[in-house]
């Protein structure tokens, strides 16, 4: 879908979009797709002020297809605006997709990098050893809105001679003067790593070392990221090809970091162990930023691929996934903790507080804060969904409403608290003060949600009010 084959179908479009915006799994303190299906989010980054996310977006199907950048801006993480797509395929160098990338902000010019999909269908390929092109591409604008050319940085025969043709999803950085790039691959012997590339001008770029494990951590690393959290260097990536390993690695594939030790100028590191960002079955392709405030804010992608659970209640009304809340990063020795953003509490409205040991409450989307005295005694029940906590493992199991979702737990030394986000048809879990994280969808039978508490403490509940999205 070219420029032109979009805005013909947007022109047409009201009737769809009718549709969508009457689904009542639609939801209310979300970023969602306008129509159609949106995944990764995309470069992240703040223009004059105003924190800018772009995301994977197939306007046309709620299902996988041709990739476009969707696009909404915010200043207070409340109030948003609603964009036409930003970012097509319409070079033979992004033909069959505009996938996922970065921005990067300098001397009053926003550069975007991206992955190039170029898919040959002339004969039988693997699509892993060949029959595609990964072309990194970069576009530079001055407001976020207008671009002039395309310029193709690199492309297969740039990469290593040991990586297969999966090598995407290039993030941008700066250490001094030099600029890094960072792209998640998958090696011709099936081991997933990331590769980093140097440049003193954003122009010339070079390859310059390659960061991986030395155990086992699948055969492809997505979305890579390097992070700096205070002082601790992270790698947050998706691995594909990890074996569940009891409750650890429930999902097809994995989103979550490694603590590095590296030395850029050197060029050595030293890999800390994997740990799991999110423990939910709805949650991949994170991408971190520093927004308007300067703060280390990460968005994810509220989904998964190719999962054996489904989302086809919204699916029929012409629509699917969102993003996650946004999240502050902050971190406790090698460990990444995430906090909802506080701008959220702006929504908050109906507080009620109880020390009851056993509470009830009918709701649709709200905030609940359960500070735990006795964890022993505590049990939360949302319709046929459970939070519990036994033996040292919290579980979120699901049933009917889950649509195939089952179980997902995590070991805990203690539960002291919990923060918990409901909207229409997801639910984000926060535990301990962010230490632990559970996001997934989930399709009540009802609008009003019946929630049971059982718990000796306090728990704290608000309704939330919706954000506001304006189209321009």
């Amino acid at each position: 879908m070219n420029r032109e084959e979009y805005f013909k179908f947007i022109k047409n479009s009201n009737d769809l979009r009718l549709k969508v915006n009457s689904d009542p799994y639609r939801l209310h303190f979300h970023l969602m797709p306008p129509m159609g299906w949106l995944n990764d989010p995309n470069g992240l980054c703040v223009i004059k002020g105003v924190n800018h996310i772009y995301f994977q977006y197939t306007p046309f199907s709620a299902t996988w297809g041709m990739k476009l950048w969707g696009h909404y801006s915010t200043e207070n993480w409340i109030d948003y605006k609603e964009y036409d797509a930003f970012l097509f395929p319409d070079i033979k160098k992004d033909k069959d997709g505009v996938y996922s990338g970065s921005a990067f902000v300098e001397n009053g010019e926003v550069h975007y990098f991206y992955t190039g999909n170029v898919k040959y269908t002339d004969k039988e390929y693997d699509y892993i050893l060949n029959g595609r092109e990964q072309n990194v591409i970069e576009l530079i604008s001055k407001d976020g809105f207008n671009y002039k050319n395309k310029i193709v940085l690199l492309k297969n025969s740039d990469y290593p001679k040991n990586m297969s043709t999966h090598v995407r999803d290039p993030k941008v950085f700066k250490i001094e003067n030099d600029y890094f790039m960072i792209l998640g691959a998958r090696s011709k012997d099936n081991k997933g790593c990331a590769i980093l590339y140097k440049s003193t001008d954003l122009k010339k770029w070079d390859y310059y070392m390659e960061i991986k494990s030395n155990k086992y951590y699948g055969y492809m690393w997505e979305c890579c990221d390097l992070v700096k959290v205070e002082d601790v260097w992270f790698l947050i990536c998706c691995p594909q090809g990890i074996e569940q390993d009891g409750i650890n690695f429930a999902n097809i594939y994995q989103i979550g970091y490694f603590p590095i030790n590296i030395n850029f100028k050197e060029k050595t590191y030293n890999l800390g162990e994997f740990i799991e960002l999110d423990r939910g079955f709805d949650i991949y392709a994170p991408q971190t930023f520093i927004d308007n405030k300067g703060r280390t804010v990460l968005i994810a992608w509220m989904g998964i691929p190719d999962a054996n659970y489904t989302n086809n209640k919204t699916i029929k009304n012409g629509w699917q996934h969102a993003l996650s809340i946004p999240r502050i990063l902050s971190k406790k020795g090698n460990k990444i903790l995430q906090q909802p953003l506080p701008e959220l509490e702006s929504l908050r409205s109906n507080k009620k507080v109880s020390t009851d040991n056993h509470i009830k409450f009918l709701v649709s989307t709200f905030e609940l804060i359960i500070d735990i005295e006795d964890s022993n005694k505590f049990l939360l029940i949302m319709e046929d969904i459970k939070l519990s906590f036994k033996n040292n493992i919290f579980s979120l199991e699901m049933n009917e409403s889950g649509e195939g979702r089952d179980k997902r737990a995590v070991y805990l030394k203690e539960l002291k608290n919990i923060r918990m986000f409901v909207d229409t048809s997801s639910i984000e879990i926060f535990i301990n003060d962010g230490e632990e994280v559970f996001t997934s969808r989930f399709y009540p039978k009802n609008k009003n949600i019946n929630v049971e508490v059982f718990n000796k403490g306090t728990c704290t509940y608000y309704d939330l009010n919706n954000f506001k999205i304006v189209k321009e």
